[in-house]
């Protein structure tokens, strides 16, 4: 066999190859973003089917054409589709938040509030906000393992001086009865919500409420000028939202991706962690964007972990500022 004839055959299998991944996931779309559930299954078997005959093409690329011709309808149809605000949400984000901004003041609306009996036992409360800019000192991340080690979702939180913090969550919005699924967040099941929110609930949330989640706790490096212009591109963001509905995605427009869309972010430099967020701690921590006195990052995330803490203080009304004492990385508390 000449190389010639062993790289066609490889080139052959290649392409077979991504051929394949196409048409997986184009069924896949059909099955879960065709609007009508009766309709799913016929569609997608429909378009196997028509996939399928394609292959009695005797000639290679009469075969490659037709399943891009395939993938194709499929993927302008699945582009089609419009994410809408509208919809019988789940009462925890039933309502969006937005802001208005004053100069130095920004007014924050329908931030959230929930008190958890159980993860799905809450009363939700929406205050009303008053933030000064030049009270901002920095801002924290919270990074929340609930699986693999390479995949978490990440908390902004900004430091209002006196125990005071905003926190923002970039989140799959759910509609009643809905359950998030890593699967079928690649595809139209949600749509994204910025929730703004005090840390006793979108923490407490996630360490005493919730099962098999692990949150770290890191105090990052940021300036309070830096804190203050991210405060407000996240409002900015948050209302684009409020007005701009947008679907989530889990690779693609997520809780991490978003952020650094974020004009302050711009200055960072981007790289595979921002995808692979799970490792994003341990790269920040090596750029100098975490604080952590000087620990290897190996201790640095043993003495982050606040689940313990958090369970131990769950009732208390100064949270947040047991959660971060003692911790490495953090200025004293006054």
């Amino acid at each position: 066999m000449t190389i010639r004839h062993l790289a066609r055959k490889l080139g052959v299998v290649f392409l077979s190859f991504i051929l394949l991944l196409l048409t997986v996931w184009a069924a896949s779309a059909l099955f879960f973003d065709v609007r009508f559930a009766r309709l799913r299954i016929p569609c997608m078997v429909a378009y196997l089917l028509v996939v399928a005959g394609t292959l009695f093409f005797k000639r290679f690329w009469y075969r490659v054409v037709g399943c891009l011709a395939c993938f194709l309808v499929v993927l302008l149809w699945w582009l089609s589709l419009k994410p809408s605000n509208d919809g019988n949400w789940q009462s925890d984000v039933s309502r969006l938040a937005y802001g208005q901004v004053n100069g130095d003041h920004v007014t924050l609306y329908n931030t959230r509030s929930c008190d958890y009996r159980a993860e799905l036992d809450y009363t939700c409360q929406w205050p009303t906000r008053e933030v000064d800019l030049s009270q901002i000192r920095g801002m924290d991340l919270f990074v929340d393992y609930w699986g693999s080690p390479w995949i978490a979702h990440t908390i902004l939180s900004f430091d209002l001086g006196n125990g005071q913090h905003v926190a923002f969550s970039i989140e799959a919005r759910k509609v009643a009865g809905q359950s998030y699924s890593a699967v079928r967040g690649f595809f139209r099941q949600f749509t994204l919500i910025s929730i703004a929110s005090d840390e006793r609930d979108v923490v407490r949330l996630r360490t005493n409420y919730r099962k098999d989640e692990d949150l770290y706790l890191f105090h990052t490096t940021a300036t309070p000028a830096f804190a203050r212009s991210l405060f407000l591109d996240y409002v900015h963001f948050t209302n684009f939202l409020h007005d701009h509905p947008k679907w989530y995605n889990a690779a693609t427009s997520n809780c991490t991706t978003e952020i650094f869309t974020l004009k302050s972010m711009s200055i960072l430099p981007r790289n595979w962690t921002i995808l692979l967020n799970g490792k994003g701690p341990a790269e920040q921590y090596r750029e100098g964007n975490l604080a952590g006195d000087g620990l290897p990052f190996d201790e640095l995330m043993k003495r982050a972990y606040i689940n313990p803490v958090a369970k131990t203080v769950d009732k208390d009304p100064d949270f947040s500022t047991e959660i971060r004492e003692g911790r490495p990385g953090f200025p004293a508390l006054q």
